[in-house]
């Protein structure tokens, strides 16, 4: 699908004057790949991780140890990507963004520097963690976050949305649209497609 996002993961031998890495979840192990494959690169990082959803057994004690310059522990996303346009708002050349984790939480930090003035192709990214989706109602135009199934009630406007594969990179998820609209009392089974 040409207009799904190729991640091709974390890369500690890039050129930088310092690394920015933000991770949730499972991305801790991509974080912790990273440190090991360079400990110059993970000495000039700035780590900005929550651990969301799913998260390693003990992430901060793993992170704690890998040789960070400096690691921020966030409770949310929200409060994490809060943190992370501050940094973006006062770096300076030379500063790589790097994100992983889940391809919802991709999409809204490559959504994110793109609004400070970063390319989204230059930002390094790392899938890591469960395939649900991040998918926009095209009729509302609210967001639903861990989408597994391939139609699910919108969790704004309540309709059956059927997940596309058209993923948008400015939005950061995937387009929903109404799966029974010439017949809203026609149910349509969802299922479980994304885990």
């Amino acid at each position: 699908m040409k207009s799904r996002p190729i991640y091709p993961g974390l890369d500690p031998h890039l050129p930088a004057q310092r690394h920015l890495l933000a991770a949730e979840g499972e991305g801790t192990q991509a974080l912790l790949d990273f440190a090991r494959a360079s400990p110059v690169a993970a000495a000039i990082s700035t780590v900005v991780y929550t651990a969301a959803r799913s998260a390693p057994h003990d992430p901060v004690s793993d992170l704690q140890s890998s040789g960070f310059n400096v690691i921020h522990l966030m409770p949310t996303i929200p409060t994490l990507l809060g943190r992370l346009s501050s940094f973006l708002a006062t770096a300076r050349i030379g500063t790589r963004l790097q994100v992983a984790g889940t391809e919802g939480f991709i999409g809204q930090v490559v959504a994110l520097g793109a609004e400070h003035g970063i390319d989204p192709g230059s930002i390094v990214t790392e899938h890591r963690g469960s395939l649900a989706r991040r998918v926009q109602c095209v009729h509302c135009k609210g967001f639903t976050e861990h989408v597994t199934l391939s139609v699910f009630p919108c969790s704004h406007c309540g309709l059956s949305l059927f997940v596309r594969d058209h993923y948008s990179r400015r939005l950061g998820a995937f387009a929903g649209v109404n799966v029974n609209a010439e017949v809203p009392s026609e149910l349509v089974p969802g299922v479980e497609i994304y885990r």
